[in-house]
């Protein structure tokens, strides 16, 4: 096996519950805020925060709610939510949290497959989760309900298999298919919110405006958990708006801003940023998708700071991949955090690669998920028999272990039997003057198997389809053309991968 180790130190895997590894990092700085609703200004100090987790966690467990038994979750980014995480995983029970944009029928279906017992949200949604949860209670947040929940303190963890037991149930699609439930141990949490905390070189004090969602594993664990056990705060945001995020990363002197692609474009080029004091930042680190190096160097040249990538999925935790900020690669999603091995596996044969070649990322550590939900098979088919995680990513990794994400494994164009990725041309368009947002699909051709087409929106000045054309020209191998470009207003976000493909293939008919 051609293996790829993490350049880093070990991390210890230490005894503690994911609660006691944020109380652990609360316990001296009882009097510090460590929690900030963003638009109201609340606060929550340490000793608040841990006073309300305890008291809640046993209000859960005299209302039968606590070891062993499943509450969800469909709230914002608000205090509230860490308290309530943190309450269900000190009961010993297990958290499913949900996307608060979810329909009624999609909050029955992770109702019903996670086997929820009570469902809390906040008044705003109570009419959508009542109309999903059928029978199961569902109480809001801030209500008589919701106070009554509160009662005795525990004193400590109420005892759980740190390795077996599930304290947390989000949802992925994985690599293929509907979304399943993904059972992450206290194990997997812990240990990889102490892989961040080393391979990112977290600091105590830093605080972050925080719009990643906490329902979305990267905001739980990189947000919530490395913030708070690391000696950080939050100063939370209940969706992402560009004057909010400036101003609270202005006015808390944020040093790291945490962030997706599109906010990415939005700091590399939109003109509200050059209106706030960021000089405070010493860098902007990316997830969740690749970011094209083009765009990531045009931000980290905006804000005079470094701009970074990190690799992750919700199957591990979720972060595999952080690149350093004291050794930064453009472009690269960064090198395997501590505790963490990853190879490259060849699509075809199942042969591991030499550095630079492309194939599938494998990934095997301590934060690697115990399985799906109620899904053996959808289990077999991700985990191999011997630990290792397919990703279903395209990736290299270079000689120096820097990975490299290409594209998603299911989302390759065939083009006359070569390869394109879309990702590399949507980075590649992105990255020219007077495109804000591009998207590339395959279109079925009976002559080529498939013809990349691109679909962008357009800022000022607008380039035309001829300069589109002779920019990718002088970028791209032949091979990787666009044979086609279609001006549109807005590129669906919330689409998943298939669904974007449909709507797009439905906008060449109507064109």
């Amino acid at each position: 096996m051609n293996i790829y180790k993490s350049p880093f130190a070990d991390v210890a895997i230490t005894e503690q519950s994911i609660t006691e590894r944020v109380f652990a990092g609360l316990q001296n700085r009882m009097d510090e805020v460590v929690l900030t609703d963003g638009p109201t200004g609340r606060t929550l100090n340490a000793a608040e925060f841990m006073d309300q987790v305890k008291r809640l966690a046993g209000g859960l467990t005299a209302a039968g709610y606590g070891h062993g038994h499943t509450v969800a979750l469909m709230a914002p980014n608000i205090p509230e939510y860490c308290v309530i995480f943190h309450a269900v995983a000190l009961a010993g029970g297990t958290i499913t949290t949900l996307n608060p944009t979810y329909t009624a029928n999609e909050v029955n279906h992770q109702l019903s497959d996670s086997q929820a017992e009570i469902l809390i949200t906040i008044p705003d949604f109570m009419d959508v989760a009542s109309d999903g949860a059928g029978d199961t209670p569902v109480i809001a947040i801030g209500s008589p309900e919701f106070t009554a929940l509160f009662g005795e303190p525990l004193s400590g963890q109420v005892p759980v298999d740190l390795d077996k037991h599930t304290v947390v149930l989000p949802y992925s699609s994985g690599t293929t298919g509907l979304p399943k439930g993904v059972m992450l141990s206290h194990r997997n949490l812990v240990v990889n919110t102490d892989q961040i905390i080393e391979a990112a070189d977290f600091k105590p004090g830093e605080v972050a405006a925080g719009f990643l969602p906490f329902f979305h594993i990267y905001g739980m664990t990189v947000l919530m958990n490395v913030h708070l056990a690391g000696g950080g705060a939050v100063v939370t945001m209940p969706r992402f708006d560009l004057p909010m995020f400036l101003k609270i990363c202005q006015d808390f002197k944020s040093q790291r801003m945490w962030i997706v692609p599109p906010v990415a474009l939005a700091l590399a080029k939109h003109p509200l940023v050059d209106d706030y004091d960021l000089s405070h930042v010493h860098q902007v680190f990316s997830g969740a998708a690749p970011l094209g190096a083009e765009l990531s160097d045009a931000v980290g040249k905006r804000l005079d700071c470094n701009s970074l990538q990190g690799y992750g999925m919700t199957e591990l935790a979720p972060v595999s991949h952080v690149s350093p900020g004291r050794a930064p690669r453009s472009g690269a999603s960064g090198l395997a955090v501590p505790n963490t091995a990853c190879r490259i596996v060849d699509i075809e044969s199942g042969t591991d690669l030499p550095a630079g070649k492309e194939g599938e990322l494998w990934i095997k550590g301590p934060q690697v998920m115990q399985g799906y939900l109620n899904n053996p098979k959808a289990t077999a088919e991700t985990i191999t028999e011997d630990g290792w995680l397919r990703t279903g990513d395209i990736a290299k990794i270079d000689a120096d272990g820097y990975m490299f994400i290409v594209d998603r494994l299911k989302e390759l164009i065939k083009f006359k039997g070569f390869q394109v990725a879309p990702a590399e041309l949507e980075a590649t368009l992105v990255a020219m003057e007077g495109i804000t947002d591009a998207a590339v699909i395959g279109l079925p051709d009976p002559e080529a198997g498939e013809l990349p087409i691109a679909f962008v929106v357009t800022g000022d000045p607008a380039p035309d389809e001829a300069a589109i054309r002779a920019h990718l020209d002088t970028q791209l191998a032949h091979y990787k053309q666009v044979h086609q470009v279609h001006f549109v207003d807005e590129i669906p976000k919330s689409a998943s991968g298939k669904i974007l493909r449909r709507l797009l293939r439905d906008q060449v008919a109507k064109d």
